[in-house]
């Protein structure tokens, strides 16, 4: 069985965090998953989505105002968006929105996962901004990023409907769309980052040919924005780790 996430993945540009070699690197750009996972990292390998240096945000970040509430305009979330030098370490490239359609939930609780999962969490944002972030280890760990506005009720809202998700497709959920039908074994959450006015985190596991492809999210809410930071982990099952000076130093730009 394919897993549609990794259309997603290689939509939202994550493919960048996975190992493999030529070959599969070859497959992976032509939007093709590789036939079997990567092989796992040896120790001496630091994973994907494991900084080997601590990564800092930039001191003297200054906030464009949204948590007063204000629904920015797509040129202020750009604006806004993290940019090359505001995490020590890390670049920030443009990314293409992701593809229409995308995957759908068979259950209606675990919607707001997939939407999330698709790069347009709902309720749908009055503008959006995305983002690929690369950090210093060849371009790893690899991250995405896509900040959107709603005002606080709606921003309220999604992170709230996200959190109960996770809670009621603890045991998972298939979903249909993409390349075809996909397997999520599991849905938990993480701690999240303290930053902004809301924050939550889970792991999304799906399920690849039998192996495990843990998908890790990141929600922080600024007022009545909400960035949504992704990776994932191709190579051995490990929960990937998110870089908690990238939420932090997004945070500061958008307070």
């Amino acid at each position: 069985m394919a897993l549609a996430a990794v259309t997603a993945a290689l939509a939202l540009g994550l493919m960048g965090a996975c190992g493999g070699g030529e070959h599969s690197d070859a497959k992976e750009a032509a939007g093709e998953a590789p036939a079997t996972p990567p092989p796992a990292a040896s120790s001496a390998t630091p994973s994907p989505a494991a900084p080997s240096i601590a990564a800092t945000p930039r001191p003297d970040l200054t906030g464009i105002g949204a948590s007063d509430g204000k629904v920015l305009t797509r040129g202020e979330l750009d604006r806004a968006v993290l940019a090359d030098g505001d995490v020590s370490g890390f670049r920030s490239g443009p990314m293409d929105a992701p593809p229409p359609g995308g995957e759908t939930a068979d259950r209606s609780e675990c919607l707001p996962l997939t939407a999330v999962l698709n790069g347009k969490p709902e309720p749908l944002g009055k503008a959006v901004a995305y983002r690929q972030l690369v950090g210093p280890e060849d371009d790893r760990p690899a991250v995405s990023e896509f900040l959107t506005t709603h005002g606080v009720r709606d921003a309220s809202t999604l992170l709230n409907r996200v959190r109960a998700a996770v809670t009621a497709c603890a045991d998972g959920f298939t979903a249909s769309g993409g390349d075809g039908p996909s397997k999520y074994t599991g849905v938990k959450p993480l701690s999240p980052v303290k930053a902004g006015d809301d924050a939550l985190a889970y792991q999304l596991t799906g399920d690849f040919e039998g192996d495990p492809v843990p998908l890790v999210f990141h929600l922080v809410r600024v007022g009545g924005t909400v960035a949504t930071f992704y990776t994932a982990n191709f190579e051995n099952g490990a929960t990937p780790q998110m870089p908690p000076a990238l939420l932090a130093a997004q945070a500061a730009k958008l307070t």
